[in-house]
């Protein structure tokens, strides 16, 4: 089986490298294709990639190009993880929030939108080349934002496609260890958007473990204030919220404080082009053959586990349980069926199945209907060049500009954004 990875001259590469090779038993891979624009980085990763394999005995055979259709022929199975622009690109994303005194991040608020128009266009150019030269295989998108590029990729190209976070596999881990049992034994009522999510629920071993969560986490929030150094929940905000929340959610409910810390911290994308410099300089070691500890750093930890089980569960048609993106169909009865959610899914060889949950809670339901509003006005300005379209977008975004800024926050986008945003460029 051929194994594709798109944005392969990642230095996240390692990660899922190691997590495939861990798991030959169940994929039986024989080729991994590392495809990316970046000869240089394919030149340190390839090798460094071939040497993990052969470290792990494996028969696996690396191989890597800039050719998107010969990387991706014949796959079975494609993984993205692009950064259109890469981390220049990301630093801009970033500054665009501080210049107008907004969140400045990559994934959420004006930084995220921007991402995203930057790259919903090239990840359906590859899924438009998936349908000519690996009809039949599945696509894991873990390209950031994640959850909005899969809903343009479920809602425009012809491919199966599966968006996947690590956040939920962390904290399913995290809980799993806390109560020393097996990730397996863990159930999560887990409702939401990437990045934007709640658990409602949780489930140890068939035990209802809902409020021990929710008690301790509530104690290490004892005397904590908002506007530490460190936002963070309080145990007022927690007992409010009644749910575990994903920590994304602290842009949109503690946005003053987010802006505190953002106004006395570098930018997390000059942090990371230095931590991926450096890791480079590691990779490029011949002696190297094996996945630095470094490598955590650079954020997304045990995105490896997350994808590679993934796809083995699939190939295996375990039927097993994974918090995915995946479109809803009647899974959250107060959302639109074709719109993508994150929720717990069954897997198998066919595809996934989300798994039904109860009605969400008024003020749960309400940001995320209007975060999905804001994706949907997203993808349509992408798909369609429409700059209301895109500005509308910016306008219903809780942590968006103000009317009155939407046209300059807009106007400055395009500029620093010049000749990546498809149809939004004419």
């Amino acid at each position: 089986m051929k194994i594709s990875i798109v944005g392969g001259g990642s230095t996240y590469t390692p990660e899922l490298i190691e997590g495939l090779l861990s798991r030959q038993d169940r994929l039986d891979v024989d080729e991994i294709a590392l495809v990316d624009i970046d000869e240089q980085r394919l030149s340190i990763l390839g090798p460094f990639a071939q040497r993990m394999a052969d470290a792990a005995r494996s028969d696996v055979r690396i191989t890597w190009g800039t050719q998107v259709a010969e990387g991706l022929s014949g796959a079975a199975f494609v993984v993205s993880q692009i950064r259109v622009g890469g981390g220049a690109a990301r630093e801009r994303d970033e500054q665009l929030g501080r210049e107008f005194g907004l969140i400045g991040q990559e994934t959420v608020g004006v930084g995220g939108f921007a991402n995203a128009l930057r790259t919903i266009p090239i990840a359906l150019s590859i899924a438009a080349t998936m349908a000519e030269v690996a009809p039949g295989a599945t696509l894991f998108n873990f390209t950031n934002p994640a959850g909005l590029v899969t809903e343009a990729l479920c809602r425009h190209a012809v491919v199966p496609t599966i968006g996947l976070c690590n956040v939920p596999w962390n904290l399913k881990a995290g809980i799993a260890k806390a109560f020393g049992a097996q990730a397996a034994n863990v159930e999560l009522d887990y409702v939401g958007l990437n990045h934007l999510s709640w658990v409602r629920h949780i489930t140890v071993d068939g035990t209802d473990q809902t409020d021990t969560v929710l008690q301790v986490m509530r104690a290490m929030t004892a005397g904590q204030l908002p506007d530490d150094v460190e936002p963070n929940w309080t145990q007022q905000s927690l007992e409010l919220i009644d749910a575990l929340p994903n920590d994304y959610l602290l842009y949109y409910y503690e946005t003053q404080a987010c802006l505190r810390r953002q106004a006395a911290q570098p930018t997390r994308a000059s942090e990371v082009m230095e931590i991926e410099a450096a890791l480079l300089s590691q990779y490029a070691d011949p002696d190297l053959d094996h996945k630095p500890p470094e490598l955590e750093l650079r954020g997304g930890s045990y995105y490896s586990e997350a994808a590679a089980e993934l796809m083995a569960d699939v190939h295996q048609d375990a039927g097993t349980v994974h918090v995915v993106n995946t479109p809803n169909r009647g899974a959250i009865p107060d959302l639109p069926d074709d719109v993508v959610v994150e929720v717990a899914a069954r897997v198998t060889k066919s595809g996934v199945t989300p798994l039904p949950v109860a009605a969400l809670r008024p003020d749960v339901a309400a940001l995320m209907t209007t975060m999905k509003q804001f994706e949907l006005l997203t993808v349509e300005a992408a798909m369609t060049g429409d700059a209301m379209a895109a500005k509308r977008a910016l306008l219903c975004n809780p942590i968006g500009p103000p009317a009155h800024q939407v046209d300059e926050v807009w106007n400055r986008l395009r500029d620093v954004n010049r000749g990546l945003l498809g149809a939004l460029d004419g």
